[in-house]
């Protein structure tokens, strides 16, 4: 089991104070966990952010958008440049509630 840090206390307690934290902090788990793939694989590739712009028909500053982890409106369609861009394969799943709570903890 992982020991809570204080900040984890302090991130407890705030989503005890604002629940609406709770929900805040999954969406910037998912944007960065974006933007870190998007930015390894582009890496793995040996692309600068330029030459990946350039395989997707865009601009050097989206890709950097994409790659910030504040950052979450992507769209289906860019991800699918991305990933046939990078040659990988785009996977989401939709999982039940239960199932997430359980890889949480």
């Amino acid at each position: 089991m992982k020991k809570r840090t204080d900040f984890d206390k302090y991130v407890q307690e705030k989503i005890k104070k604002y629940p609406f934290l709770k929900e805040e902090l999954k969406k910037a788990d998912m944007a960065w966990d974006i933007a870190g793939q998007v930015y390894d694989l582009r890496k793995r590739a040996g692309l600068t952010q330029k030459e990946l712009a350039d395989l997707m028909g865009t601009r050097q500053s989206n890709i950097a958008r994409i790659e910030s982890a504040d950052y979450t409106s992507y769209t289906w369609k860019t991800l699918e440049k991305i990933t046939k861009a990078l040659k990988a394969r785009l996977q989401i799943k939709i999982v039940p509630i239960e199932d997430y709570k359980l890889s949480q903890t």
